[in-house]
Parts: C-alpha cells; structure tokens; sequence
C-alpha cells in the first residue's frame, strides 16, 4: 500500500486523478472514500475538500464526453466522500482512531431513533419503499427477484431500519478504517493515531446494550429492540478488530485474515453475528488483555 499512498499524496494531480479513477472503477465508494480519508489525514480539510471539488469539475467534464450521468456521479461522490471525509476530520482532530470510531457509534444510534421519531409507522414506510424495489426489479426484467421481495417484505420490514443504519455505519467504518491502513503506510505515520487491532467500543456500550435489550423485552417497542441490535451488531467490527490483534501477535496465518474478509460478502449475517459475539464478549473479558498476559509469562 505504501507505494500508492506515496503516489496520491506526491501531486495535487495525483490526488484528483486518484479520486475520479476510484469512483468509476468497479467498488468505486470503497476505494475513492478510502482515497478521500488519506488525502484528509495528509493535507488537511481544507485540502482535501479543495482537491473533491476539483475532482467533482473533472467528473463534469468526462459527461460531456462520455454517455455518463452527471448527477449520478456527483450524488456518487457526495455519498462516497462526505461521510468518511467528516470521520476522516474527527480522526485527524481527536488524534484516536477508537474514539472517533466510538463517535460514529453514537451518531449511528441517534440515527436509529431518530428515524422513528420523525416515521410515524416504520414498518408501513418500508412496506411501500420494498413495493417500489420489486416493481423497479420488475421492470428491469428480474422477475424471480420481485417476487421474492414481494413474498418476504412482510417479514424483513420491521428489520430494515436496523439493518439500514447497521450496513451504511459498516460501510463507512470500515471505508474509514482502509483509509487510515493505507495513510499509515507512509513514512513515519505508523499507529500515529492508534492501531485497528487494539481498537475496544468499551463496556459502558457493552451495558447500554444490555440494559436496552432487557427494556426491549420488558416493553416490548421495537424501536428498542432495533436500537439493541444496532447496539450489539456494532461490535462485529470489534471482534475483527480482534482478528487481526491476533495476526500482529502471532496465532492467525494472514491467510485466516484474507478469507475472513473474501466471506464477507457470501456469508455477511452469518461471519457479522460471529464477529459480534466474539466482540461483545471481548468488551466484557478482554481477551486481548488476557493473552497478552499469557504471552509475557
């Protein structure tokens, strides 16, 4: 990674070039977020904001050339850029990777209940938003498609709240964290701002979870019962963090780590839930505290 984030950062040219090539490359928000966080942490806000809209005149430019949608690729890069360019800032300022993590945490709760103080039925909403997807899959000709959707919206509406703010919160954590891996591939930036895999949530998070689960069953809300496994589900990125802790001291081949993050998308509920365990346990027993103990023995 050194060599590319050594390219990025060596011209103002490189980075606008880095930005528009990543956003229309296939993955394009992964990448060009990732790019958009090391040219923050690099170069400042200010910089780095400048370079965005640069690139953005340049995008412009490619549509009158090309058959591409302008505002689709500018909706494209304010999605891929804005919310990894704000943790990128809080990142930078707060100088912890774990707190400005555990900030976008917070943010993404406030999110979950936010939403159903502003929807007055969250689950009608979903049933409309999930009758438009499956009639747009069947206007595009993926019937099969539409009509699974239409036999499970009942059942997957009550869920998507959470699983909305779960997979967008995912996304850009783990975009943010890429970016900070490829920024600390630079000379003398090594852990400048902490290390993903010491990264801990923290047992008060760990409580609020608890505690909200014992309410959501006790009350029976489901904006409870969202909001706990919002809560819960958060620590997935924990328990990878943990993965990788155990690379840096010695037990887990890289090879572990390569096919933990080819599964994911296969196997995405059923690696996240496993992951989540492994880090809400870890947030109550310190695993990691534990065997490094065992270790220096």
């Amino acid at each position: 990674m050194q060599p590319i984030a050594a390219w990025l950062v060596a011209r103002p040219m490189h980075a606008v070039l880095g930005l528009a090539l990543t956003l229309v490359l296939p993955f394009g928000p992964i990448f060009s977020g990732a790019t958009m966080v090391v040219l923050v942490l690099y170069s400042g806000t200010g910089i780095a904001a400048l370079r965005g809209l640069i690139t953005m005149v340049v995008l412009a430019a490619l549509s009158l050339i090309t058959a591409a949608s302008l505002p689709e690729m500018l909706v494209n890069g304010l999605f891929a850029w804005l919310p990894v360019f704000l943790l990128a800032w809080l990142l930078r300022r707060s100088r912890s990777l774990t707190l400005t993590l555990q900030v976008s945490v917070i943010v993404a709760l406030l999110a979950t209940v936010g939403f159903y103080v502003v929807v007055a039925d969250p689950t009608a909403y979903w049933l409309s938003v999930l009758t438009e997807v499956a009639a747009a899959f069947t206007d595009i000709g993926l019937t099969e498609q539409a009509n699974l959707v239409i036999a499970q919206k009942e059942l997957i509406a009550p869920q998507m709240t959470m699983l909305t703010v779960l997979t967008s919160w995912s996304l850009i954590a783990l975009v943010t964290v890429l970016g900070y891996e490829v920024y600390q591939s630079l000379p003398e930036k090594k852990g400048e701002f902490g290390r993903f895999c010491d990264l801990r949530f923290g047992r008060t998070l760990a409580l609020v979870m608890a505690v909200t689960s014992v309410l959501a069953l006790a009350v029976g809300a489901e904006w409870l019962r969202n909001v706990a496994f919002v809560i819960f589900a958060i620590f997935w990125l924990q328990g990878l963090s943990m993965m990788h802790w155990l690379h840096v001291v010695g037990p887990l081949p890289f090879i572990v780590l390569v096919v933990i993050y080819a599964l994911l998308p296969f196997l995405n509920a059923l690696l996240i839930m496993a992951l989540a365990i492994l880090g809400y346990t870890d947030a109550w027993f310190d695993y990691r505290g534990r065997m490094g103990k065992n270790m220096a023995r």
